[in-house]
């Protein structure tokens, strides 16, 4: 028998020309979505301390950090606003001159026809107590009571010019109350972006410091147990089936095997949001020396491309979109 190798699959690997006309999956601005907050009261960007490159916004610097993203020719930014105060049932989020929906009317105003505008609609930032809900008397997240708040929340958001109305939250029966809110106040094109698979993640900690988060105790009782992999689907095809145009995957990096099923099983986009802890891990570890920055960045994008997504929620959407360009 030969020792010499029949099948040598290295030939296709042999130049960077050759390793890029094979390629599998590719990157491009277009698939990036960037999240960014702006803060009440703020006149100058706000570093946030856990999350490096990343800061809170005024309106203003939103301004200039949105037509930044428009020419970069990423495909959407997501808005979370941060108000100076705080109430149980989040009042600032249904107010037409509270934070997020003065920014989304500004956003729409400087870029609104280059990319697409999204936003939060989640309580979380508003509330006093930190739940993405309003709570019961026994301090229970009450669900019911909750989607009458993200009903006046979408109709707020919509009115404010936002193109896609991002349900985070993990209510049960968010998506088809908040579609049908939208349908009967005539908003038929504002499109819903459901937080299908949300998972209690520990790496949502340097988010916490980002929206100035007051939750005591967590969110296990409506976010998913990081061990349900089937779950995950149940809660995808119940979003598809209310209405959801488009379905999300979060975190990302360790819920790669959901992503992949429900690439598998949606009819609409599925995407994954690369959460606060993925990127401050890959920015600590490039500070220290230990891995190569850039690289770490695009291989972890590919990834969650690889697995399914077709589009990335990421911190580093307009750097990366730099690099692609």
């Amino acid at each position: 028998m030969s020792e010499t190798p029949r099948d040598r699959p290295r030939r296709l690997r042999t130049t960077p020309a050759m390793r890029r006309l094979v390629a599998e999956t590719r990157l491009h601005p277009a698939e990036l979505i960037l999240p960014m907050f702006v803060r009440e009261g703020l006149t100058a960007p706000s570093p946030i301390g856990s999350m490096p490159g990343v800061s809170h916004h005024s309106v203003d610097s939103l301004r200039r950090a949105v037509a930044e993203a428009a020419e970069a020719g990423i495909g959407g930014v997501m808005l979370f606003g941060i108000p100076t105060s705080k109430d149980a049932v989040g009042s600032g989020a249904t107010d037409e001159n509270g934070i997020l929906n003065v920014a989304t009317r500004a956003v729409v105003e400087e870029v609104g026809d280059a990319i697409v505008v999204q936003t939060d609609l989640c309580l979380d930032e508003f509330t006093d107590h930190g739940h993405c809900g309003v709570l019961d008397a026994r301090g229970a997240v009450d669900n019911d009571a909750t989607l009458l708040r993200y009903r006046d929340m979408a109709i707020a958001q919509a009115s404010a010019g936002s193109q896609m109305l991002g349900l985070s939250g993990m209510m049960d029966g968010q998506v088809a109350a908040v579609r049908e809110e939208l349908d009967d106040h005539g908003f038929f094109d504002t499109a819903v972006l459901g937080y299908a698979a949300k998972y209690a993640s520990a790496f949502y900690g340097p988010f916490r410091e980002a929206v100035q988060s007051s939750l005591q105790g967590d969110r296990r009782s409506y976010q998913l147990d990081p061990g349900n992999r089937r779950e995950g689907t149940r809660e995808l095809l119940l979003d598809i089936e209310q209405g959801a145009d488009v379905v999300m995957v979060k975190p990302a990096m360790s819920y790669l095997d959901v992503l992949s099923d429900a690439a598998a099983l949606s009819p609409v986009p599925v995407w994954a949001y690369q959460v606060s802890g993925e990127y401050a891990m890959i920015e600590a570890a490039a500070a220290n020396g230990w891995i190569d920055r850039r690289r770490a960045i695009e291989e972890s994008v590919v990834g969650i491309r690889r697995a399914g997504a077709d589009a990335v929620l990421t911190y580093w959407a307009v750097e990366l979109a730099g690099w692609l360009r």
